[in-house]
């Protein structure tokens, strides 16, 4: 007979409800190891059954020490499993795996560390982007929403500099860090749009390929990294506040929750 201590048992070792281990241990013969086997091989079966289900929603976490940043996003099906302390926790160890051992020796591991949330929680968790940058100088800013977050890799100048530089780029969004990366395929697809737009009002002729022009070049200065105005002292472009504390922005990255 199974009795309450033994459920009580393999719930604290393994977090799962109550039935979920009752049932473990009655197959089990009430031998606590095979139970634990038993739950953990039940977790990767329903893993598999949710393969086919959209986990689109999930959580960013970023680890970095200054000249180096890891960038781990854990997706799953809602927003309000993503808030989960069992999701959140087995995002953090994840990170924790990639960032001490590597992020092969993560991904070997993950199968199965993924496999016991999802038996948990009952939803479709699945690994998404996960990288490593190095430089220099590196800062990094995940958004009080998990959601959104950024790398910045600087030539001279400090981690705290980067950092600051990565929380605007979090909220802004620029698509260029510099006019140099803006390819002919870029501007002909926004010439496209802007020439529409121009095309509707009712202004002379001769006057669209001008407006045209200031919109085109209006829309891609907004959008570079480098031009755009420091959030937290407008009167400075990122590209001026980067040379005041002896720096150069040398790369950005945008992570997304897709």
């Amino acid at each position: 007979m199974i009795t309450t201590e033994q459920v009580k048992e393999l719930r604290d070792k393994t977090g799962i409800s109550v039935m979920q281990c009752r049932k473990a241990l009655e197959e089990a013969g009430g031998d606590m190891e095979k139970a634990i086997i038993l739950l953990q091989k039940k977790g990767a079966d329903v893993a598999a059954k949710k393969g086919d289900r959209d986990a689109s929603d999930g959580s960013i976490v970023v680890k970095s020490d200054g000249t180096r940043a890891l960038t781990l996003i854990l997706n799953c099906e809602t927003d309000f499993v993503a808030k989960n302390e069992d999701f959140v926790n087995l995002m953090n160890k994840l990170a924790d795996i990639a960032w001490t051992d590597g992020i092969d020796a993560m991904r070997e591991q993950s199968p199965a560390l993924i496999s016991d949330v999802v038996l948990k929680i009952g939803e479709k968790i699945e690994l998404g982007t996960v990288e490593e940058i190095v430089g220099e100088a590196v800062g990094a800013y995940t958004h009080h929403t998990g959601k959104t977050a950024a790398v910045v890799v600087l030539k001279g100048g400090t981690a705290d500099v980067a950092k600051d530089i990565a929380m605007h780029v979090t909220a802004m969004k620029p698509a260029f860090l510099s006019q140099s990366e803006i390819s002919e395929e870029n501007k002909a697809n926004v010439t496209e749009v802007l020439r529409a737009e121009v095309e509707a009002s009712d202004k002379p002729e001769e006057m669209k390929a001008k407006i045209l022009e200031g919109k085109i070049d209006a829309f891609f200065k907004e959008q570079i990294l480098l031009n755009q105005p420091f959030f937290k002292a407008p009167e400075q472009t990122i590209e001026k506040f980067a040379a005041a504390n002896g720096a150069t922005v040398e790369k950005f990255v945008i992570y997304n929750v897709a």
